[in-house]
């Protein structure tokens, strides 16, 4: 019987490998363990008990206006994925360094990374959302006036998506706020001026400094490599180019992932009728679900924008794409530290600009330009009118 004998053969091989490895298959497995716990230790330390997804389901289930509310938030950030995510993948694609599919599913899951961590070090940019406007106490108008300001920017957004324009939804946010506030109080008493400044602060530096920081980076990386064979160059600028839309994805959920977070937990705590939140956390529940809708979105109408920003203003080398992400990246990384929600839209396409510069001003199609800067003026008066008109509409429904 044949059969029998190597079933046998092999059975008893593998119970003797088993038995040599022994000691070390204990020590993996205590390691593991030990791993394990640490880790839900860890994870439940960073959950805000208040804040647990049954609790917020059960919110949800409750109260029609909350999941109106989450239901446009959400809406933003599938929105964000078709207009602003793209951005971060946009050099790496056009530069043929990481196909479509795989460089969605990389921006997810740095966009995810970005928001945990920069969370744990630094929830500012949230909580400068957050407090951009007061409500002054009136939890039942201000609800109505955060829908109004979410409507606003799905409409302004997917205009612009449709001309293939790449938008700030962080402008569109801040804008849609403050019409809303506006509304609201009769006036420009719900503008808190305070974090409004750091908002200019930030449109100064995402443009200024992504214009310079791609151009020097450009020639920087040109300096390192010039002599060097392009053929041999080829792949480590490859590889870069991936660790750059990496990067890029990390920042942009450093950034937009934070501030989109900052307005659901606004709805959240404005449905309860309190118009502070106070010092509660982002829970990872959250981002989770900000990630997985932000690269749906992403995957459905994001190539329109990787096509505008990657490949129609300015036709990228493997370094030049590498040195533009770098530049974005470091800039967004610098923001973020500092608590200033700035415009990651402004700050990639302000690189991919000054890394044109090094070529010469004609690389730059000047046409598109002039479409991305017209619609970046024009978000702030138009989404801040959009949200007002819409917070007039509501007072005169209900």
């Amino acid at each position: 019987m044949p059969v029998d004998i190597y079933g046998c053969i092999l059975k008893s091989f593998f119970i003797n490998q088993v038995l040599l490895d022994q000691k070390f298959l204990h020590r993996t497995l205590f390691s593991l363990k030990d791993g394990f716990f640490m880790g839900v230790e860890y994870i439940c330390a960073a959950l805000d008990a208040n804040m647990s997804f049954t609790w917020f389901v059960s919110e949800m289930v409750s109260n029609p206006i909350l999941f109106i509310t989450i239901l446009l938030t959400l809406g933003v950030i599938f929105v964000n994925g078709w207009t602003d995510a793209p951005n971060a993948i946009a050099t790496c694609i056009a530069t043929r360094s990481i196909p479509p599919r795989p460089a969605i599913i990389m921006s997810a899951v740095f966009n995810f990374l970005g928001v945990f961590v920069m969370t744990l070090i630094n929830s500012t940019v949230a909580m400068t959302i957050k407090d951009m406007v007061n409500f002054h106490g009136d939890t039942d108008a201000a609800i109505r006036a955060l829908c109004a300001a979410l409507f606003a920017i799905i409409v302004w957004a997917t205009a612009a998506w449709y001309f293939g324009i790449p938008t700030s939804e962080s402008h569109a946010l801040i804008a849609g706020l403050s019409g809303a506030a506006i509304a609201l109080q009769g006036g420009f008493s719900g503008i808190n001026g305070g974090e409004w400044v750091k908002v200019l602060y930030g449109l100064v530096l995402s443009t200024v400094l992504g214009f310079l920081s791609g151009f020097l980076i450009t020639k920087l990386t040109e300096l390192l490599f010039g002599r060097t064979d392009r053929r041999k160059s080829r792949g480590f600028f490859k590889g870069a180019q991936i660790f750059g839309g990496a990067a890029m994805s990390f920042m942009h959920g450093a950034q937009d992932g934070q501030k989109f977070m900052g307005v659901m937990i606004l709805g959240v705590f404005l449905v309860n009728g309190s118009e502070t939140t106070g010092d509660v956390s982002l829970p990872i529940w959250m981002m989770l679900i900000c990630s997985i809708v932000m690269a749906l979105g992403t995957s459905i109408g994001g190539y329109k924008i990787i096509k505008a920003v990657g490949m129609d203003m300015v036709k990228l080398d493997l370094h030049q794409g590498f040195s533009a992400d770098l530049a974005a990246a470091s800039c967004l990384l610098l923001s973020s530290v500092l608590g200033i929600p700035v415009s990651t839209t402004h700050t990639k396409t302000t690189a991919i600009m000054g890394v044109g510069a090094t070529k010469r001003l004609s690389a730059i199609n000047l046409g598109v330009v002039k479409e991305m800067v017209l619609t970046w003026v024009l978000t702030f008066p138009g989404c801040a009118i959009i949200s007002f008109c819409m917070v007039k509409l509501f007072e005169l429904v209900f």
